[in-house]
């Protein structure tokens, strides 16, 4: 008798408290489920940024070797092909415009021209500063001036 009344006991407890590890059995495999969809979003986002990360330092480098080319490409311009000057005439000031040219000058001749010379390379255009220079020069807004040095009085 007494292993009947167990028997009963148990599936008394089994029948109560199935709801409940059942309940406890769907919180578990949902919380695993939350936790794995986050694992696995944090994963992609690593990847992702990883992949920005090479992205953004792969530009960066090209961007860094086409600025240096372009720094060198501007001292080496007076001695390339179509140049428009004698590069002895060219006096190299880099901002806001890359060369000041006294045509003549090297030759022992009057100077008859002064030019403004922007170098560029690869498609690169010119800037806003640049164009502005350019239409000063367009429109005959250029002058010569002079300043004295004020003396110390003694």
């Amino acid at each position: 008798m007494q292993l009947n009344s167990l028997k009963k006991v148990f599936a008394i407890l089994l029948q109560e408290h199935g709801a409940f590890f059942l309940l406890a059995l769907f919180f578990i495999i949902a919380i695993s489920f939350f936790f794995l969809g986050k694992l696995i979003a944090n994963l992609e986002t690593r990847t992702k940024f990883k992949e920005r990360i090479s992205s953004e330092r792969a530009d960066a480098l090209k961007r860094s070797r086409a600025v240096l080319g372009g720094l060198a490409g501007e001292q080496l311009a007076p001695f390339l092909p179509g140049f428009p000057c004698n590069p002895c005439e060219a006096r190299f000031i880099g901002k806001p415009v890359d060369f000041v040219a006294f045509c003549g000058a090297a030759e022992g001749m009057p100077i008859n021209e002064i030019l403004l010379i922007e170098v560029k390379t690869g498609g690169a255009a010119l800037s806003e500063r640049e164009k502005q220079i350019r239409d000063c020069v367009e429109k005959g807004r250029v002058r010569f001036c002079i300043y004295n040095v004020p003396e110390k009085n003694a």
